[in-house]
């Protein structure tokens, strides 16, 4: 008898919390979603230019203007160990023959030093690193880990060779630059060991 009222009250129950066409309605009870937030960006810490570095890129602006190889060879021989190849050209005939093939050093440098830079700690030196993506470790590149401006910026330095060979685990293949902190031009290049090492 006591379990035909229980069964009768909740048939009752269900009956008087349906709709008016007698169909039951049942409610339940939920925790309150959480609130939806925007993802906190955080800015990346950029260290600025040294003045030392500051008058290096101002030196290199100058000739770039002038649109002056020859000018842009004698700075780079007045550096020393400065690299502009590995296959151990000077830097006149390599830049000569780059220009040859439809690669304009200084156009190319200017572009460089138009964009951002990143910076790398070698012993105890900052060396300043156009494009950014030269100074970032070969985890910190894969393009699924970049956001989507960055990773368009990366395809137009590289290519898609490019973008493949840091897939494989290669740090940076493209052109690229760098300045030490003391102001010394370290190098200007658009290949790697292992290209030139492959080309031969």
């Amino acid at each position: 008898m006591r379990a035909l009222l229980i069964g009768l009250a909740t048939l009752f129950s269900l009956t008087a919390c349906g709709d008016s066409d007698g169909t039951p309605r049942v409610r339940m009870m939920v925790n309150a979603a959480p609130a939806v937030t925007t993802p906190v960006e955080v800015e990346e810490t950029i260290t600025p230019l040294t003045d030392s570095v500051d008058a290096k890129v101002a030196d290199i602006r100058t000739i770039l203007e002038r649109n002056s190889l020859s000018r842009l060879v004698r700075l780079a021989n007045a550096e020393d160990n400065f690299v502009s190849n590995f296959a151990g050209e000077s830097h006149r005939v390599h830049w000569d023959l780059l220009r040859r093939t439809g690669f304009d050093p200084l156009m190319r440098l200017e572009a460089l030093l138009d964009g951002p830079y990143g910076t790398r700690q070698v012993g105890d030196q900052t060396w300043y690193i156009w494009p950014d993506f030269a100074a970032r470790d070969a985890e910190d590149l894969l393009p699924e880990r970049l956001d989507f401006a960055d990773r368009a910026r990366l395809r137009d330095l590289v290519g898609e060779t490019g973008l493949d060979r840091i897939r494989a685990g290669e740090t940076y293949p493209g052109i690229r630059t760098a300045i030490a902190d003391d102001g010394r031009w370290l190098y200007f290049v658009h290949e790697t060991v292992q290209d030139t090492e492959t080309s031969e």
